[in-house]
């Protein structure tokens, strides 16, 4: 494939990314369910290892020894964030755990401020003061306001995955990305098959009907190998703005997908927390550059 029609699919690609990873939430609540989280990972990431190092064998040739220890940490993180995440959703909706996740948007700023020394910009700032507004409404219900320890699973997800992107940017200058997300998902594999064994009960074989794995395949084929990869090339190819817009829709389609297959109920309230996050997540990823387009042309 071209290099013009690899740029011309590049936003298709990150739109479809965004929906594959929305319509993960209602499958892998379908999954944990029935297999423990820690063997639900380790099948994931081994497959995603596996699948990855096939399709971007190339990438092979850059190997260093130093491949090992960054793999090591960014997998730490990413079985933490996933790990935070699975629990979370066995006990809150896949629509709440969705849009909760998302905050870790607006977190990475600050974390970033944190290995870096770079202060958030008022849109950051925004961004935060928003998404608190919005977790509010989210939580809640009838009697007032409810956190249920699913959803503060699911917040501590969000904090996770916002230090894995940081980690990554910490460790990846000058390293070939595609190597250094097999190495990462390789050691979130070993992680979570230790954590399997130590701590949770080997699964029989009869929870492996044929609805449960394909509902592994999807999300080890589609959510892990494919839709990264589309993500990598789509944002490769696109500039960070409209890219950030269509990779957070993500969450929007998580309810989408949650409402229509999982039946989740929305309420009012729920609906209006989950607007003020996405608003905070294009706020924070894009400091509203299509606005100050606009505002160019206009006054041009």
């Amino acid at each position: 494939m071209n290099e013009t029609t690899l740029t011309r699919l590049a936003k298709p690609m990150l739109f479809a990314a965004a929906l594959i990873w929305g319509s993960s939430f209602f499958i892998m609540k379908g999954a944990v369910d029935v297999i423990p989280t820690f063997y639900l990972l380790a099948i994931r990431f081994t497959g995603g290892a596996v699948l990855l190092s096939l399709a971007c064998w190339k990438s092979w040739r850059q190997f260093t020894p130093d491949y090992l220890w960054r793999g090591a940490v960014i997998g730490g993180f990413l079985l933490a964030a996933y790990g935070t995440q699975t629990f979370g959703l066995m006990e809150t909706t896949p629509s709440k755990n969705a849009f909760l996740t998302s905050i870790y948007c607006v977190l990475v700023p600050f974390l970033y401020w944190a290995a870096a020394k770079r202060k958030p910009d008022r849109y950051n700032i925004l961004a935060a003061v928003l998404c608190v507004a919005g977790v509010g409404l989210v939580s809640l219900d009838g009697s007032g306001f409810v956190l249920t320890r699913g959803d503060g699973l699911t917040l501590v997800s969000a904090f996770f995955y916002a230090a894995h992107i940081v980690a990554v940017a910490k460790v990846s200058p000058e390293k070939d990305i595609t190597l250094l997300t097999i190495f990462q998902f390789l050691f979130g594999a070993i992680y979570a098959w230790a954590l399997a064994v130590v701590f949770q009960t080997v699964p029989a074989r009869g929870i492996f009907t044929t609805d449960l794995l394909v509902q592994l395949g999807y999300l080890t084929v589609m959510c892990t190998t494919v839709a990264l990869l589309f993500q990598n090339v789509g944002q490769s190819r696109s500039d960070p703005s409209s890219a950030a817009i269509i990779l957070s829709l993500e969450s929007v389609f998580g309810v989408l997908f949650s409402v229509i297959f999982y039946h989740d109920v929305v309420t009012v309230s729920m609906l209006a927390g989950f607007v003020l996050i996405f608003v905070a997540v294009v706020c924070s990823e894009t400091k509203l550059a299509f606005f100050h387009k606009v505002d160019k042309k206009e006054c041009a």
